[in-house]
């Protein structure tokens, strides 16, 4: 029995609907500038086409494909994403590298994307869930594979950044300790000089109190003797 085209459609739907409870998000069309990044997820609607390099195009996909249907399958995909026909089963970022698998409904159709920032690399259509699993799996692999030398640039840029402030930090330190080290030798050569004149001081003050002890000496004989000169004749004082 050839059921109408309308319940056709509504069969396919709720099959479709159910696959969408294992992790499926219906995509609506978004705007946005943003690139994907590691942890982010922007919205796939502003991914768009661009061409892939020889070198890279052998190694996009375990699943062989032309370039014409590459290109084909790339720009069909932008179309459903504006669309908002299409839903994102699962999606891998690795650095600005991306992998996505897509659901179209109605037509129980499979996409698989390879991107970079915004732009889509390679896509592959198929009807057959196994196989959309398997070259999903082999994007998302590569993404981590095309992500490592990106995640070391940015690691050693961290490490060179964090160097530097160590250094700006050990510079300002040496310099703090030399200016430290300026006033201690000015201030030291300033204390040498007060030593070397105060004793110089004590020394002349040393000799001065001499001097005054023996004038002291001389002057208190000298009374002495007037006293007795003076006194001479007179009764003695018991």
């Amino acid at each position: 029995m050839k059921y109408p085209l309308v319940v056709r459609r509504a069969v396919l739907l709720a099959t479709s609907c159910a696959l969408l409870q294992q992790g499926g998000l219906v995509l609506a069309a978004q705007g946005g500038e943003a690139a994907p990044m590691a942890g982010t997820r922007p919205a796939i609607n502003t991914l768009t086409p661009q061409p892939v390099a020889d070198a890279l195009r052998s190694a996009a996909s375990a699943t062989p494909a032309t370039a014409g249907d590459a290109q084909g399958n790339v720009a069909e995909l932008m179309q459903m994403i504006h669309e908002a026909k299409l839903s994102e089963l699962r999606t891998t970022y690795n650095g600005s590298y991306g992998a996505s698998l897509f659901f179209y409904p109605l037509e129980m159709t499979y996409y698989i994307a390879l991107f970079q920032d915004k732009h889509f690399w390679r896509v592959i259509k198929t009807e057959d869930v196994a196989r959309a699993e398997a070259v999903y799996a082999g994007f998302a692999q590569q993404t981590a594979q095309l992500a490592d030398v990106e995640i070391r640039r940015t690691q050693l840029q961290a490490q060179k950044a964090y160097i530097e402030d160590i250094i700006a930090l050990s510079e300002d330190r040496a310099k703090r300790l030399q200016a430290d080290l300026e006033v201690a030798r000015t201030q030291q050569a300033k204390v040498n000089d007060y030593q070397r004149q105060t004793q110089g001081e004590a020394a002349a003050l040393h000799a001065e109190k001499e001097r005054a002890q023996a004038q002291l000496r001389q002057v208190q004989g000298e009374v002495m003797q007037l006293q007795r000169q003076t006194e001479m004749g007179l009764p003695i004082q018991k």
